[in-house]
């Protein structure tokens, strides 16, 4: 037993397995190069194993020299010491994972700038290496070649082979090498005795370096005599190239000079990735200013980088940074861009965990940044990850006060929505739009919930999309903005497969026609191409009924056909939602201060929109001018994220009575002055009006440019005449109707009926002053088209103002969405809002009339003519 003990190979105890050799090495040194694997960890390392039983003395002494040299020497370009373990016939070195330079160089892809780059960080890493050694160390290498260095898996070039590593002030005679193939890398003062006395404690080296850098751009040195053949080797580096091969010793440059004249401007060592690289080394003791300013240049260079380089170089320094310096948000550019080289089970590993922290983040720039780049790592994220833990974070953002952040979180949804479940795609998201549609006083972002919602349409159940897409392109069609109308028309004919043939001619071309007369073409042109689009749908199933089950084969389709020949009219609508985002304020580079208040202030462009103001964009890249302005104040950012402050947010404040859109069925009396008192009051009142459609909206569509005109000019004496006159345009003809029928049932305006005796201009009285009574519903407002109220039977009051109250067939979603549609009268919070409105838009004209004044009675300009 015990002399099983002392006769057990002692190899066992060495805590790596060691496998296949290294071919091609061997020729070139004492050693063998095996791969191996760390026992347990499987982590990849090189072991140099030396046989001490058929080596000579002379062998083993440089071996052992080696490993000593190895251990005690610590630079980031000497190649890494792990373990060893010398038995009585062998010892083994284990190192970091590597490749002796001579074999990776063949690997290298064809000449271009990322081989020049990538070859003059290398040549600059041992540079270092040798100045370390010969300036701070006193030593000399005497062994510098392409064999004697090792590239590891991050491409950083590591000096090794340290067997003739001596003294500088010892002896400059360079020593005897073995194998024989290492001669050609001597110096030429070996065999000229007359030439050593003028060596230097560096000259030899720079020798090695000189012929280091002919292999780097020819291959292995075969003879001394190719060091005269310079055509390969870059201008930039030519000059010094030529001393360092120089034939005295004494002119060949130290290294340390090497590298203060090669980093200067325009010199080889003087570029993207080798500056990129430093500052990563020295990252810690950079300020946040220079931290932002590398990481935000950073991305436009990496596509010049090698992908070793980047993959565990780069990208472990930048993951790094975030996570424990204060790199800032500049970080996730440049981060995600280089997370596509990681294979999927690496990039849950080291990319998904910082996704996650990073979406709890309560910076405003980091939020932005990381929805702009969901695009780069939305494929590598689970489903289950990004129902429970991303989801919920980027639903914040619907609610946050920056327009920025809210478009930009209604853009990402296109990104999300694949993966989301049943009740945060077709519940969650859809009551967000829903509000955002109705109230959000940005008209960019209106235009882009239409065309999102087009965009996840595919997504949605049947059931929801079928209740959902109508009503809300159909809203999206009555906005004031002009873009958002056409991304309504647009969505409508991109979706067309998913509404069934009766709801496109009962209530999908009805709307469609109400923009033919729209005030811009830009708005008149896709409403006559899509109108024309679903005639001749309804026109084909008309002369072949057949065809009905075909046209409406996806509207119950979970998985909708991309082939189906009933979408192919629409190919024009498609490429435009598919490709088009409105550029909403928010997108302007112009410098805007911090929003403080959820209300935020009505922009121009819903004033008085113009059609220099509708053109939509390909892409839209966000400026972050006003994101960085808020994220300096983090008193603010903290409070819109902060947990007490989320839990304080008025979530449902779309059924709240208090609420300025909370539907109420008793509502009170509303003359044509106040509701076009409430048009001209703008977005302040969030007045979308009812997802029902009148009655008589058919009728009334034709006064349109009409209604237009007066929403945007202000209310004048005469309006209450000119409506007066307007209706008894509107109720002329069907009183004239109405005189050839004599059954009354079939004289009818809505579900009124008509007397054949009745004139219009009685019909409008009675009107009139029935909109004075208590008693009379009130109508909902259509911001595309304002009609007067008409007079209704207590019957079809009644099943009006059910209809109202309830969302009916028109809603986004039966019973799962809450009216958005605003009560105008009757409730006196409303009233009382209403009422500081007015009293503020009056100290505001005061104070204009004030700075008027001011002006007017302050010194005359020069020329100026005094009235």
């Amino acid at each position: 037993m015990m002399w099983s003990f002392f006769s057990r190979d002692s190899s066992k105890d060495f805590p790596y397995d060691i496998g296949e050799p290294v071919a091609g090495f061997e020729n070139h040194s004492i050693w063998t190069l095996h791969k191996a694997k760390r026992k347990g960890t499987q982590e990849e390392v090189s072991v140099f194993v030396f046989d001490l039983r058929s080596g000579s003395d002379a062998k083993c002494e440089l071996a052992k020299a080696a490993l000593k040299r190895l251990k005690t020497l610590r630079h980031p370009s000497i190649l890494q010491f792990l373990d060893s373990l010398e038995t009585d016939k062998l010892l083994y070195v284990a190192t970091e994972y590597v490749e002796p330079l001579g074999l990776h160089i063949a690997k290298l892809s064809a000449d271009g700038p990322q081989k020049d780059l990538y070859l003059a960080w290398g040549i600059f890493q041992i540079t270092r290496a040798l100045s370390f050694l010969n300036n701070d160390g006193s030593l000399r290498h005497n062994n510098v070649s392409v064999w004697s260095v090792f590239v590891n898996s991050s491409g950083e070039w590591k000096l090794g082979s340290l067997e003739y590593v001596s003294p500088a002030d010892g002896n400059p005679m360079p020593p005897i090498k073995v194998p024989p193939s290492l001669e050609v890398y001597d110096p030429p003062e070996k065999n000229d005795q007359t030439k050593l006395k003028a060596a230097t404690k560096c000259s030899a080296d720079m020798w090695g370096l000189g012929c280091l850098v002919w292999e780097s751009f020819n291959g292995p040195l075969r003879s001394r005599s190719n060091l005269k053949d310079i055509d390969c080797i870059p201008k930039s580096l030519q000059s010094l190239y030529c001393e360092l091969v120089g034939a005295s010793p004494s002119n060949r440059p130290n290294p340390a000079d090497i590298i203060t004249r090669c980093r200067k401007p325009g010199g080889f060592f003087k570029n993207d990735l080798v500056d990129t690289l430093l500052f990563l080394e020295e990252i810690q003791i950079k300020d946040k200013a220079e931290k932002n300013r590398f990481f935000s240049g950073l991305t436009l260079h990496l596509d010049n980088f090698p992908d070793n380089v980047c993959k565990h170089k780069i990208l472990p320094q930048l993951i790094t940074a975030y996570e424990y310096g204060d790199a800032g948000s500049a970080v996730l550019a440049p981060m995600f861009k280089l997370g596509k080289l990681l294979d999927e089970a690496e990039y849950q590993k080291r990319i998904v965990p910082c996704v996650v922290k990073l979406f709890g983040s309560t910076d405003r720039v980091t939020r932005s940044r990381l929805l702009q780049q969901l695009e780069l790592f939305i494929a590598h994220l689970q489903p289950q990850v990004v129902n429970e833990q991303i989801f919920p974070q980027v639903a914040h953002g619907f609610l946050d006060t920056n327009a920025t952040i809210r478009e930009q979180t209604v853009k990402s949804i296109i990104h999300l929505a694949p993966k989301l479940n049943y009740n945060n795609l077709n519940v969650e998201v859809l009551r967000h739009f829903a509000r955002l549609q109705a109230r959000d006083d940005q008209g960019g972002i209106r235009t882009n919930t239409t065309v999102c919602l087009g965009k996840i349409a595919p997504h949605l159940h049947p059931q929801v999309r079928q209740r959902v897409l109508v009503s809300a392109f159909i809203r999206a069609m009555r906005d004031p903005f002009p873009p958002a109308r056409v991304a309504g028309v647009l969505a409508l004919a991109a979706t067309q497969q998913y509404f069934l043939l009766n709801e496109v001619a009962n209530r999908v071309l009805p709307a469609l026609c109400s923009l033919t007369i729209d005030p811009e073409k830009s708005v008149r042109d896709p409403a006559f191409k899509t109108i024309r689009g679903f005639l001749g749908k309804l026109e084909k199933v008309s002369e072949d009924p057949s065809l009905r089950e075909t046209m409406e084969a996806d509207v119950h389709t979970a998985t909708p056909s991309i082939g189906n020949a009933a979408a192919t009219w629409a190919g024009w609508a498609v490429t435009a939602v598919t490709s088009k985002f409105y550029r909403s304020q928010s997108d302007s580079s112009r410098p805007r201060p911090p929003l403080t208040g959820r209300n935020l202030s009505k922009p121009a462009s819903l004033e008085q929109p113009s059609s220099s103001s509708l053109s939509t964009t390909t892409s839209s890249v966000t400026s972050m001018t006003s994101l960085e302005h808020e994220s300096n104040d983090t008193s603010a950012s903290a409070s819109d994220y902060g947990n007490n402050d989320w839990d304080n947010e008025n979530w449902g404040e779309m059924d709240d009575p208090s609420s300025p859109m909370a539907g109420s069925p008793n509502n009170g009396p509303l003359s044509v002055n106040t509701a076009l008192a409430d048009v001209r009051d703008g977005w302040d009142n969030e007045e979308w009006g009812s997802l029902e459609e009148d009655p008589g909206e058919e009728e009334a569509q034709e006064q349109e440019q009409q209604q237009m005109q007066l929403r945007q000019s202000p209310i004048r004496p005469h309006q209450q005449q000119l409506q007066q006159h307007q209706l008894n345009e509107l109720i002329e003809p069907l009183a004239k109707l109405n005189s050839h029928n004599t059954s009354p049932s079939k004289s009818t305006l809505g579900s009124t009926s008509l007397s054949s005796s009745l004139r219009p201009r009685d019909l409008s009285a009675n009107l009139s002053s029935a909109s004075n009574t208590t008693t009379s519903p009130t109508p909902f407002l259509n911001c595309n088209n304002i009609s007067p109220p008409q007079q209704k039977s207590p019957h079809h009051m009644n099943n009006s103002t059910n209809s109202n109250a309830n969302w009916n067939s028109d809603s986004w979603a039966d019973g799962e969405f809450e009216p958005i549609d605003e009560p105008l009268t009757g409730n006196p919070k409303l009233d009382e809002a209403r009422r500081k409105r007015e009293e503020k838009k009056l100290q505001r004209q005061r104070e204009l009339e004030a700075r008027r004044a001011q002006r007017n009675s302050g010194p005359m300009k020069l020329g100026a003519k005094k009235l």
